[in-house]
C-alpha cells in the first residue's frame, strides 16, 4: 500500500503493524480502484474476513521468502468463503533467498494453483519495497474486474458497509463507509441495526470534504447518534424515523457470576480502544489465553478515551482498566490515583496480551514442586520429646539431606509429615548421607515415628505460576 500510494502510512504504524481496517483509493489510467487494507496480525482474522466480504477481489500476499504460514492459509480460507476472485501477489522477489515457484507448489497443497502451473488464478511477483511489479499489478487487477464485469446502480438510494467506526472526543461518532450501491451525499439520513443519523460532514480516505461518494469510494461520515459496529450493513432512509424503526433491540450481555474453586480466580477487565473493529480482536486474543486458574471477564469494552466512569465502574468492579492506542483524561488519572485503581495503556496488541498475562500469574500462588530424595528405614528411638524425636536408621535409597522434608509411612499408608533438622554419622554433624549407610538425625514434627517406619524424606521447592 505504501507504494502503490506513494505514502508511508505503514511506518506510522505502531509496531510496523497496521492495526486496524483502513481504505484507500488511487486512479490507475481513467479508473478508480480501491483498497481496503486489512490487518496482518493475526488477531485480526475476523476483520480480515470481513474485508473479504465487501471486496470485489481479493490480493493474496504472500512472502517468496517464507513460503505459506499460518495467516496465509486462514486468508486463502476466508476469500473462499466470500466466493471472490483472487491474484496472488508474491512479495520480497528482490532478496536474494526469494523463492517464488516453491510458493507456488506450496498454495497448490491451499488448493490454490496460480496459471503457470495451470490453474485459474494470476499470480504476480512484486517487490513493495523496490517497486517492481507494483505497476503490473495494477494492470491485473483492472483486466480481473473487466472480465468480472463489476458494475453497480447509482440510480438506488445509498447503501453499504461499515468498514471502522471510533468516537472522535472533537467530532463525535465518526465511521468509515464503503458504499456499494448508489450516491451517498451530506444530509442524507442513514441507519443500522445498531445506530443511525444525519450525515453533517461528508469526507474521502484523506479527510477532504467531498459533496459525494460513489459506488466502491470510502468515505467518512460524522453525524451518527452512537458509533456503529464494523461490519454492520447501512441504508439511506427517507427519515429519521424510518431510520430510527430499522434499529435492532439488543440486550446487552450481563457477565454471569462464576463459581470458582478455590484454585480459580477471576480477573475483571475493562477495555477501551481507540476503534471498534480493535475491541473485536482484542476481546478475541484475551478470550485465548489459559483461563484454567484465572478467568478473564470483561465488564466494560467501548471506544473512547479512559473517563471518570470508567475509574467509578472499575473501583466497583474491581477490575483492571486496559488502555488500547487511547489516552486518560486529566480527572480520570487524578480519580485513578486516589482510588489506587489499575490502568495499563498499550499501543501495539502483543504488548497488551503480555502485560494481561504477566497480570494473571502475578495473582497466582507460586506452585510447589516436591522432589523426593531417598527413604530411611527406622531402626531405634534414642529420644523421644513432645514434637522431637532423635531418631537412628539405615538410608535404603537415595540419599539424605540436613534440613529436608520427612513423610511417615506405617506399612502402605502415610501417617504424618515432619523436618530433618540435623544429621549426624558416627556422632558428627554432616550435609548429606548416601545409600546404605546408616545415620543419626533430629526429627520435628506432630506424628511420632516408631520403628520399622518407612520414612520418605523430600524437598519442596517454590516455583513462579504460569497459566
Amino acid at each position: 500500500m505504501d507504494q502503490i500510494r506513494k505514502t508511508h502510512v505503514a511506518e506510522k504504524e505502531a509496531g510496523g503493524i497496521t492495526q486496524h481496517i483502513g481504505a484507500y483509493q488511487i486512479v490507475e489510467g481513467d479508473k478508480k480502484i480501491t483498497f481496503i487494507d486489512t490487518p496482518g496480525h493475526e488477531a485480526f482474522s475476523a476483520m480480515r474476513s470481513r474485508g473479504a466480504k465487501v471486496a470485489d477481489l481479493a490480493i493474496l500476499v504472500v512472502d517468496s521468502t517464507e513460503g505459506v504460514k499460518a495467516q496465509a492459509k486462514e486468508a486463502i480460507s476466508n476469500i473462499k468463503k466470500s466466493g471472490i476472485p483472487m491474484i496472488v501477489a508474491l512479495n520480497k522477489i528482490d532478496k536474494p533467498e526469494a523463492n517464488p515457484e516453491k510458493v507456488k507448489k506450496e498454495l497448490t497443497q491451499e488448493e490454490v494453483v496460480v496459471e503457470s502451473l495451470g490453474g485459474k488464478t494470476p499470480s504476480i511477483e512484486i517487490s513493495a519495497i523496490e517497486g517492481q511489479g507494483i505497476p503490473e499489478l495494477l494492470e491485473l487487477i483492472l483486466l480481473v474486474a473487466e472480465m468480472e464485469n463489476l458494475k453497480a446502480e447509482i440510480t438506488k438510494k445509498a447503501e453499504g458497509v461499515v468498514i471502522e467506526s471510533y468516537l472522535d472526543p472533537l467530532r463525535g461518532p465518526t465511521a468509515t463507509l464503503l458504499i456499494t450501491e448508489g450516491v451517498l451525499k451530506p444530509g442524507d439520513i442513514l441507519g443500522t441495526f445498531s445506530t443511525f443519523g444525519k450525515i453533517k460532514k461528508l469526507e474521502d480516505f484523506q479527510s477532504r470534504s467531498i459533496e459525494e461518494a460513489l459506488p466502491s469510494d470510502p468515505a467518512i461520515v460524522i453525524g451518527f447518534e452512537d458509533v456503529p459496529k464494523v461490519g454492520e450493513n447501512f441504508k439511506v432512509f427517507p427519515d429519521l424515523e424510518a431510520a430510527k424503526s430499522h434499529l435492532k433491540i439488543v440486550e446487552k450481555k450481563v457477565p454471569e457470576v462464576l463459581e470458582t474453586s478455590s484454585d480459580q480466580k477471576v480477573l475483571n477487565l475493562i477495555l477501551k480502544t481507540d476503534v471498534v473493529g480493535s475491541i473485536e480482536a482484542l476481546e478475541g486474543v484475551l478470550n485465548n489465553l489459559p483461563q484454567e486458574r484465572v478467568i478473564l471477564r470483561i465488564l466494560k469494552s467501548e471506544v473512547g478515551e479512559i473517563n471518570e466512569n470508567d475509574i467509578k465502574l472499575a473501583k466497583g468492579g474491581r477490575a483492571l482498566i486496559l488502555g488500547f492506542r487511547v489516552k486518560i483524561n486529566l480527572t480520570a488519572k487524578i480519580l485513578a490515583e486516589r482510588e489506587k485503581i489499575k490502568i495499563m495503556t498499550f499501543d501495539v496488541i502483543y504488548d497488551l496480551v503480555e502485560g494481561v498475562r504477566k497480570f494473571m500469574e502475578r495473582g497466582l500462588r507460586p506452585e510447589i514442586v516436591r522432589t523426593d530424595l531417598g527413604k530411611v528405614k527406622t531402626l531405634v528411638i534414642f529420644l523421644t520429646e513432645k514434637n522431637r524425636q532423635i531418631i537412628g536408621g539405615k538410608v535404603i535409597e537415595g540419599e539424605v539431606k540436613k534440613g529436608a522434608l520427612i513423610e511417615i509411612f506405617r506399612g502402605e499408608n502415610s501417617v504424618g509429615k515432619g523436618k530433618l533438622v540435623n544429621l549426624q554419622k558416627n556422632k558428627k554433624d554432616v550435609d548429606r548421607i548416601p545409600k546404605g549407610e546408616e545415620c543419626g538425625f533430629l526429627y520435628e514434627g506432630d506424628t511420632k515415628i516408631e520403628e520399622g517406619d518407612i520414612l520418605v524424606i523430600y524437598q519442596e521447592e517454590r516455583r513462579k505460576s504460569e497459566l
